[in-house]
């Protein structure tokens, strides 16, 4: 009995194949097996599941048609995997997501409805280094529209299991760009007839680019909406400077100092529906 209790309390371990990772979660192991963007190993579910019986087969079958075996494992085994991460039952050893290179995000991509007269808007992340942040910006950019989203490599966060399930599996058909050089990027899209709007928490803090509520943005040529790791300050002054016009969110009472920005992500939830808004008014 005892020796028994030792052996059901040693910690789980299992070999990982080389080069692989844990992602967890119901949306991102589901959308990470129905799509062909990841090598994928194995396939972790909770046994004796009843509650969730019918998701768990669809899971099974989603395995089988992808070639992936499946393995029945405690619960304590599911969080040795993620490291205690909310698995919702489900693991996915899997291959790591890679940012894509911005050469592939200049070729032409007439698809998805878009025309050469289609309202483009790409997100750019300046040093966002928090994955729970990052993926609920990805979320919030995959869910309103948002074309294209390319990321500054120094200073930010890779495309974890942690980022893909904070964006509710959104990175795992949402493909993000990097670049090893922000400012000449944004100086090559603005040379093109791209308009560099950049994000302020108040317009004192900003000198020589115009400050205008993101309410009162008009928008009426491809944009770049340029978002640091906080909703103000993230920036840098190199990137503030390339910035034909900076947007701040009015807050709606007085604010006690300490809590007058608001979180990265939820900042750009605000202005990007702002902004993607106007496209749904025009019926873009």
């Amino acid at each position: 009995s005892k020796s028994r209790k030792r052996l059901e309390q040693k910690p789980f371990f299992i070999e990982r194949t080389k080069g692989s990772e844990i992602i967890f979660g119901v949306a991102p192991c589901s959308l990470a097996l129905s799509q062909s963007r990841r090598d994928l190993f194995r396939l972790f579910l909770k046994q004796g599941s009843s509650s969730r019986r019918l998701l768990m087969s669809e899971f099974v079958l989603q395995a089988m048609a992808r070639g992936v075996p499946v393995h029945h494992v405690k619960g304590r085994e599911l969080n040795a995997l993620c490291r205690g991460q909310v698995h919702q039952g489900v693991c996915l050893e899997a291959t790591p997501l890679r940012f894509k290179s911005l050469k592939e995000a200049e070729k032409p991509d007439l698809g998805d409805g878009e025309s050469p007269n289609h309202q483009l808007i790409w997100l750019v992340l300046e040093g966002v280094q928090d994955p729970m942040n990052l993926g609920a910006v990805l979320r919030s950019a995959y869910f309103l529209g948002v074309d294209r989203v390319v990321m500054s490599q120094r200073n930010s966060c890779p495309l974890t299991p942690t980022v893909s399930k904070a964006s509710s599996g959104a990175v795992e058909v949402f493909d993000v760009y990097s670049t090893d050089d922000l400012q000449s990027f944004l100086k090559a899209k603005s040379a093109e007839g791209w308009e560099v709007v950049g994000t302020v928490k108040s317009p004192e803090e900003v000198e020589n680019v115009p400050v205008i509520s993101c309410s009162e943005f008009q928008w009426n040529k491809p944009i770049l909406v340029v978002i640091g790791r906080n909703e103000g300050d993230g920036l840098s002054l190199e990137t503030q400077l390339l910035c034909h016009r900076m947007l701040a969110i009015p807050p709606g009472r007085v604010l006690h100092p300490g809590i007058e920005s608001l979180n990265v992500s939820v900042a750009t939830g605000i202005l990007l529906h702002s902004i993607c808004s106007q496209k749904l008014r025009r019926g873009d």
